[in-house]
């Protein structure tokens, strides 16, 4: 996952807002969104190549997305990054007790950022500062540096969420996941990885013919608990895929997890 905006509004109709793209090499095998059969109450697409997954829900509330950190002159970890979405939602571990695990863990993965949240708290970790933090209600981004680092992809799409948020849905947040402008050459960030390579990297949406947007992901997660997922996939210079819309209602009391989702493909 390579770009992520998002509202934390503690005690609003719409407490969490997320408008996401992941971006990969084509050649890595991936599932788009569905409900995992190893973990009923986990939805999420799924990497094919390590079992991971780039963002996702599960039960009792549970959301959890990562961004790598951009080092392309690292040597290549033991593990995906994509284990620890998945490790969180798959478990039941409490925030702080997760992070306490990840900390001991974290060195097995290459840098990366990962937000983990329930109903009732959202936090961050990034991996080259090594203490998680509580997130402040407001607008925040991620790409592949650290949060709300002002990349120029990053500032337009956080400005483009706060113009959506009065009357977000899913189709107005997969609208700012389109943008496929990029930005000028003396605005790039320098991460090591060449100018041109920059340049193809400072859209919102990529498209190239082996590397881009695979996937564009909104969620709405609602104060009743109930939440809506959208997602889109993509393959070679943007190519469009399919959609999958994911509807899970409020969790009933007298059940010990959320009612039945509503699954729909285009």
């Amino acid at each position: 996952m390579c770009l992520i905006v998002f509202a934390w509004r503690p005690g609003h109709a719409q407490p969490l807002v997320v408008a996401a793209n992941r971006d990969e090499f084509y050649a890595r095998p991936a599932k788009p969104l569905a409900q995992w059969a190893d973990a009923p109450h986990v939805y999420a697409g799924r990497d094919l190549e390590a079992g991971g997954t780039w963002l996702g829900i599960g039960a009792d509330g549970r959301f959890a997305a990562l961004t790598n950190i951009r080092e392309p002159h690292k040597p290549p970890t033991r593990r995906s990054r994509g284990d620890l979405v998945a490790r969180f939602l798959c478990g039941n571990q409490s925030i702080s007790e997760f992070f306490n695990d990840i900390g001991r863990r974290s060195v097995d993965y290459a840098g990366f950022n990962l937000l983990v949240g329930t109903r009732d708290a959202l936090w961050h970790f990034n991996s080259k500062v090594v203490a998680p933090e509580p997130l402040k209600a407001g607008v925040h981004g991620l790409s592949n540096a650290g949060l709300d680092t002002p990349w120029p992809k990053l500032v337009k799409a956080k400005a483009a969420l706060s113009e959506v948020l009065d009357q977000a849905d899913p189709q107005a947040l997969l609208g700012i996941l389109k943008d496929q402008q990029t930005a000028t050459y003396s605005d790039l960030p320098d991460t090591g990885v060449g100018l041109a390579t920059e340049f193809l990297l400072s859209s919102v949406f990529i498209a190239s013919t082996t590397y881009g947007t695979r996937a564009s992901t909104a969620l709405i997660v609602n104060a009743d608990g109930s939440r809506v997922m959208v997602e889109h996939s993509f393959g070679p210079k943007g190519g469009r895929l399919g959609e999958v819309r994911l509807e899970l209602p409020p969790p009933s009391p007298f059940a010990s997890g959320p009612g039945e989702a509503l699954f729909s493909t285009v």
